[in-house]
């Protein structure tokens, strides 16, 4: 299992040249926006604003695709549930089945926000190393324990695919094969997720010892790495105004600053 994120990390676009923490601060606040985001008339919008930043972040178009493809299955299902059973406006009508406007605009909306808020995720963290990230949000105050932990999961999660697929295959060279949910597969099953358990708590704890061997927690951090010039801030102040002009537009199609 490889996420690959760090894999075009130190790529030379603007967005990579971009201080992490005002970086963070901006798209975090644009996320939000794009999740505020109810009326199918902005989605344009947001479709540009987020090819824009995308195109600006030089990576390929194949990161993206590769990244979106399993998510997408998720929300792809809801292109069957949506139009077929949700609303009272039927468009085409095929039999017993019936596509439903109301179901294939909520579906719109759902799919555009979906692709948007995940194409700037991975460009926040695809353009910049994901340690330098998680030492920005430490910077700006979070929990170093809540950040430490970021960091290992993230980092251990691929440990844990790999000894999964070690007693995977292990189990195949063992003549296991799934033939359906009966009591062999069961039992195996949970016994392959007991020792995966077992040896993810013993490998925790293993690092818990060492990192504390080593003075974790005693240490200092320097922040100054993380000090903002003119550049950043005035791109930060870009999508700051950007990400309050997608709340003040949906406000406003709403009718709340009527």
């Amino acid at each position: 299992m490889d996420l690959g994120l760090e894999t075009y990390a130190t790529l030379n676009s603007p967005l990579h040249r971009w201080a992490v923490k005002q970086k963070l601060i901006g798209l975090v606040a644009l996320i939000f926006a794009y999740s505020f985001i109810q009326d199918l008339r902005i989605l344009p919008a947001m479709i540009a604003v987020t090819a824009v930043i995308f195109i600006v972040s030089q990576l390929p178009f194949s990161f993206l695709v590769t990244r979106l493809r399993y998510p997408g299955i998720f929300v792809m299902a809801l292109a069957v549930i949506l139009p077929l059973f949700s609303g009272t406006t039927i468009l085409v009508s095929l039999g017993p089945l019936a596509v439903r406007q109301e179901g294939l605009l909520a579906f719109a909306l759902i799919f555009v926000k979906f692709v948007c808020i995940l194409t700037v995720s991975l460009v926040l963290f695809g353009t910049a190393p994901f340690l330098k990230t998680i030492k920005a949000t430490r910077a700006m105050g979070l929990s170093p324990i809540l950040a430490d932990m970021l960091l290992l999961t993230y980092r251990y999660l691929f440990e844990i695919a790999v000894d999964l697929s070690r007693m995977q295959t292990a189990l195949r060279l063992r003549g296991f094969r799934a033939t359906g949910l009966n009591h062999q597969t069961l039992t195996a099953v949970t016994t392959l997720a007991g020792s995966l358990l077992v040896r993810s708590y013993e490998r925790s704890d293993r690092i818990y010892r060492a990192m504390s061997l080593r003075g974790y927690g005693r240490a200092q951090i320097s922040y100054e790495e993380f000090q903002a010039t003119p550049p950043d801030l005035i791109a930060l102040g870009g999508i700051l105004l950007i990400a309050a002009g997608f709340v003040v537009a949906e406000l406003i199609l709403r009718g709340g600053l009527a």
